[in-house]
């Protein structure tokens, strides 16, 4: 698929078919992550795919917990809309400043997300993840997962197949970027 194509027309889904993905197609967009640049070449950020279905759930309770301390959940339903493959992004300290971690994370986070649209799979960028890992539960997570050293969520993806039509891009503001000469 044609980059610039992919960029356009990638949009958020919130509704997941119950099949799991492919392995090819998981590591194709976990690789796609790999790519992403990051702060003086370190690769900083830490990926991790969850498919096992108890600890999928495990990360939809979690995130609800989070979102009931706060504006609740408006749309109802699991807050990954059913997506059976959950990709947690973490900054790690693998760079001299947090910023630069989160900021590394991000550009992986969105790699992730394009590479998924352009091998048929649906995505969605979930914001909790700081928060999730800074629980006690969510650390006993990052503790079965054997993950020692010391992270921060920064972002999360639902990813799977798709049970929704594509949404249709809203028209993009005017003022959106300046071009000066």
């Amino acid at each position: 698929m044609d980059t610039l194509e992919t960029l356009k027309k990638r949009r958020s889904i919130r509704k997941f078919k119950s099949t799991q993905i492919k392995d090819e197609e998981l590591k194709a967009v976990l690789e796609a992550g790999t790519y992403a640049p990051t702060a003086m070449g370190l690769q900083s950020p830490l990926i991790v795919a969850v498919q096992n279905p108890e600890d999928v759930m495990r990360l939809n309770e979690l995130s609800l917990e989070v979102m009931n301390r706060g504006r609740g959940n408006p749309r109802g339903g699991l807050p990954y809309y059913g997506a059976p493959t959950i990709i947690i992004i973490f900054a790690t300290k693998r760079v001299p400043d947090p910023l630069l971690g989160i900021l590394d994370a991000s550009a992986v986070t969105t790699n992730m997300l394009n590479a998924a649209y352009a091998v048929g799979l649906g995505s969605i960028w979930i914001n909790r993840s700081k928060e999730i890992f800074e629980m006690d539960e969510g650390k006993a997570l990052l503790k079965k997962w054997g993950i020692l050293e010391e992270v921060v969520g920064v972002a999360s993806i639902g990813l799977g197949y798709a049970d929704m039509d594509n949404p249709t891009p809203i028209k993009r503001r005017e003022d959106y970027y300046k071009i000066i000469k």
